[in-house]
């Protein structure tokens, strides 16, 4: 299932959840899910009710496809061909 959740226009410039990630080191789920809501413009404590659904949504497909709660950031890397 797609959600949708990598990237927008923020303040007139664009965003990637990838421009977020560390040089190096391992990243959290939540780390994560928090840097999907900033490349999309969303700040979830602006009505945490509304936004928590997705950000637990956002966390589970994280340990889903990364098999736990953390992962070495270039798993989640973007590399252009």
């Amino acid at each position: 299932m797609e959600k949708g959740w990598c990237g927008s226009v923020v303040g007139g410039e664009r965003r990637h959840v990838t421009d977020f990630l560390p040089a190096r080191g391992e990243v959290t789920a939540d780390q994560f899910v928090m840097w999907l809501f900033a490349a999309d413009g969303v700040d979830p404590s602006d009505d945490s009710a509304k936004w928590q659904a997705h950000y637990d949504e956002l966390r589970e497909a994280f340990v889903r496809h990364m098999g736990g709660d953390k992962a070495d950031v270039e798993r989640l890397k973007w590399y252009d061909s």
